[in-house]
């Protein structure tokens, strides 16, 4: 394990993961466990840097670790922790935090669009998030972090603070690379916008058959279809996009013949993208429920990651320090 190397990501405990989650991110997340050294935080700290519910917090962490190893994340495979479990992250947060100019927070995207949204409650944490991100990234010396285009800005941000640190006071933090890979982005049922549990249009990992059911029957389709006899065009179709996802190519060919000659409804095209999600989301969920009802091994699980993580984490702390002439624990 120690010759591979290593990667970082974080994940948000916002709730049940839904597919744009799964096939956008988890996904590539358990391939990549082949590969590469994996570390994964519940990154509960970024979580409160906007408005939250504390009654609810602990809740979503737990579900994120439960949705997170029945997706995939094997614990025996990778280091999965929540990031509070690991206090050496807010640590090195302050140090690089003395590293960093201020004007370069403020020009953050993601900072100027939460500001907007956040106006009552713009705090410091949400201004310095993309130091704790960082942080989270460069306490391991992660090699590379899978992102997404949202991502990217932020990922930038932590090669850069890892080069002035460098700069500064010796060569000590790799700058981390941009891992991209086969994710998804998962428009929502609505076919308007990405999948977002805050747009109430997502399709959940853990959601029984029915309740998927519920949400595909009436969901949007190729709008020019009025009439079952219509032929239509797969590629101004939201359903159409999903079958790229869990879809054998054989069939997507058929699908794709069905539907600009009318030989199948949109129903029908419905009815295989369900049964072929199902051939995904069922062991997931599945899993899930056996994870709730073994709730030692799962918190065994976080406490052992926890221990991995910390020890990595001190060591990069206690070596940054020193390069800061601060003084060595007694």
């Amino acid at each position: 394990m120690s010759n591979r190397k290593r990667i970082f990501s974080g994940i948000q405990p916002s709730g049940t993961i839904h597919i744009g989650n799964y096939f956008g991110a988890i996904e590539n997340w358990v391939r990549l466990m082949k590969d590469y050294e994996c570390f994964f935080g519940i990154v509960d700290y970024h979580a409160i840097t906007v408005s939250f519910d504390p009654a609810l917090m602990q809740k979503r962490i737990w579900e994120a670790a439960l949705d997170n190893i029945a997706a995939g994340l094997d614990p025996a495979r990778c280091t999965i922790f929540v990031q509070s479990h690991v206090p050496e992250h807010t640590e090195l947060c302050w140090l690089l935090n003395c590293v960093t100019p201020m004007g370069e927070l403020g020009r953050m995207t993601q900072f100027k669009e939460k500001s907007e949204r956040e106006r009552e409650n713009v705090t410091a944490g949400l201004l310095n998030y993309p130091i704790l991100q960082a942080a989270d990234i460069l306490i391991y010396k992660a090699d590379a972090v899978p992102v997404g285009e949202d991502q990217a800005q932020h990922l930038e941000f932590a090669r850069e603070v890892a080069r002035r640190f460098n700069n500064r006071f010796g060569d000590y933090f790799p700058e981390p690379q941009t891992l991209i890979g086969r994710g998804a982005r998962v428009m929502g049922i609505d076919g308007g916008t990405k999948m977002s549990k805050s747009l109430e249009n997502t399709i959940g990992v853990a959601e029984e058959p029915d309740a998927i059911w519920e949400k595909l029957r009436p969901a949007k389709t190729d709008e020019a279809r009025k009439r079952r006899s219509d032929p239509g065009n797969p590629d101004r179709c939201n359903i159409f996009s999903y079958h790229k996802l869990v879809t054998p190519e054989g069939e997507i060919r058929e699908i794709v013949k069905g539907c600009t000659t009318a030989g199948i409804g949109c129903l029908d095209c419905k009815k295989i993208f369900f049964n072929n999600l199902r051939k995904v989301l069922d062991p997931i969920r599945e899993r899930r429920q056996a994870l709730e009802r073994d709730p030692e091994a799962v918190r065994e699980a976080l406490r052992a990651g926890a221990l991995r993580a910390r020890a990595i984490a001190q060591d990069t702390v206690r070596g940054a320090k020193k390069l800061m002439g601060l003084l060595s624990g007694f």
